[in-house]
């Protein structure tokens, strides 16, 4: 049994990965930001106990006495790409210092690192982030193995869902010039299969690899390639007139990305990545590579079966505090409430499954015109609108994105889900669901509680209590009792 260091253990591609490391026999140590955002519910009590959860944030300086020095080998994970601060190059150089540092001290025989293509002699500096993290990584004491990814196909991530937003909510698409760039995408589960076949190959060790589909395509042939697993018919109408702060801005209020990250993409898209061979072939076997249309049909299957595991949403930065996280009750002294109570007259399972299915593709059960416009308000102020949608339909975690709320607190047991607003406010808002059982009744509490912060957030809430009025009535009504 291995000891293994995986960071980024509740990010995108670390989720992913551990319970292949479990199955492969191997003793996990996940240093994470917030031990709260861990998905310990979806793990047996025999796997919890081959997973030991540490908090370390490696974005700040520290000796971080607090991990285990005695490892076998380490994945590298860590990524800002949504970063919203200017120097997130420079952020990112630091973290990979302080991880190089650390991991220099200890016993491991090898560092994974999940890269970027990055073969141009131009970077963007998304790309070129990486390639410095990769540099640090190979300066340290421990033989790093670096896969260069280009675009990564898979339930959940950020390329996919972009392409998603656009092509089915757009017949017809006025689009930048950048679709002409070509790529080489690869399947998530292709991606999983390297970073895990790679491990204690001592022949990838100080070594990097560009790893990459069968297919080689431009950004509009992707975006043709969906319509036609979705059996969709897409007009797209290249223009060169679009900047790429225009760009940033188109992507931005088309799709559920943030403005942040959808500038670094527009800016790394005018590298391609194409991989340079296929030199890691020779140490891992993959069985099936499969191509771009049969990586869209596993990650729709995926999605339609709600079995998304982690998504790019549930980790991009926005007001949100994460010492919310995990909060199970909302403030009571300096605060507005509206709250709301409702007999449920017809089957409680039924009232449960609506509240755990708010939001995303079901929408909020009442007036959705009006929640789409409150999102398409928040867009323009530049937050995040309601496209982002849910990571499953079905499921609910603690730090889940859930439209433009976050999840900070959720018990079946106890029939309680907790949201906190991550839109554009003048203060903090939450939104609370709560089944009781009163006097042999079944009732549905729904409070939606605001602190405001000055005198414009008092005005706020003066102003869209009418709204809140008829509208979370008729919410709370129908989760309640259905339509």
């Amino acid at each position: 049994m291995a000891r293994i260091l995986l960071t980024g253990s509740t990010g995108y591609i670390g989720r992913r990965l551990i319970e292949p490391l479990l199955e492969e026999g191997h003793f996990l140590i996940c240093p994470v930001r917030d031990k709260r955002r861990f998905d310990y519910e979806d793990f047996s009590d025999e796997q919890l106990e081959r997973i030991l959860v540490l908090e370390a944030d490696f974005s700040e300086d520290g000796d971080f006495d607090q991990l285990p020095r005695d490892l076998d080998a380490a994945y590298y994970l860590i990524h800002s790409m949504s970063d919203k601060t200017e120097d997130f190059r420079k952020k990112e150089s630091v973290t990979a210092e302080n991880f190089s540092s650390y991991i220099g001290k200890s016993t491991a025989r090898q560092v994974i690192y999940l890269s970027g293509i990055v073969n141009d002699d131009e970077l963007s500096d998304h790309l070129a982030s990486r390639y410095d993290v990769e540099r640090i990584l190979e300066k340290s004491q421990i033989p790093t193995t670096t896969l260069r990814a280009g675009i990564i196909i898979g339930s959940g991530s950020a390329s996919f869902e972009i392409i998603r937003d656009l092509v089915e909510k757009l017949p017809v698409m006025i689009a930048p010039r950048w679709l002409s760039s070509r790529c080489q995408p690869i399947s998530l589960g292709n991606v999983i299969q390297y970073l895990i076949g790679v491990l204690f190959k001592e022949e990838c060790y100080q070594n990097s690899f560009d790893i990459a589909g069968p297919e080689i395509l431009t950004y509009k042939g992707m975006l043709h390639g969906y319509a036609k697993v979705r059996n969709l018919r897409r007009s797209i109408i290249v223009v060169p007139v679009l900047t790429p702060h225009l760009s940033s801005l188109w992507m931005f209020f088309v799709t559920s990305t943030s403005y942040y990250l959808a500038r670094h993409l527009v800016e790394s898209m005018k590298n391609e990545v194409i991989a340079r061979d296929n030199e890691i072939d020779q140490y891992v076997k993959v069985d099936n590579k499969y191509g771009y249309e049969e990586a869209l049909e596993r990650a729709l299957m995926r999605v339609d079966s709600g079995g998304v595991t982690s998504s790019w949403k549930d980790s991009v930065e926005t007001n949100f505090n994460k010492h919310f996280v995990g909060q199970k009750s909302t403030p009571k002294y300096g605060v507005f409430k509206d709250k709301k109570v409702v007999e449920i007259n017809k089957d409680v399972a039924s009232a449960m499954a609506r509240i755990w299915q708010i939001g995303g593709e079901n929408g909020w059960y009442y007036g959705n015109w009006l929640w789409g416009i409150r999102g398409l308000m928040d867009k323009v102020v530049g937050g995040v609108g309601l496209r982002r949608g849910r990571r499953s339909q079905s499921d609910l975690k603690m730090g889940d994105a859930l439209d433009f709320w976050r999840v900070l607190y959720v018990n079946r047991d106890e029939r309680k889900l907790l949201l906190f607003a991550e839109m554009k406010l003048p203060g903090d808002a939450w939104l609370e669901f709560h089944i009781r059982s009163e006097s042999g009744k079944h009732l549905l509490y729904q409070t939606a509680t605001f602190r405001p912060k000055g005198l414009w957030g008092r005005m706020y809430w003066w102003l869209v209590s009418p709204f809140h009025m008829f509208i979370f009535r008729g919410m709370a009504s129908r989760i309640a009792n259905g339509w």
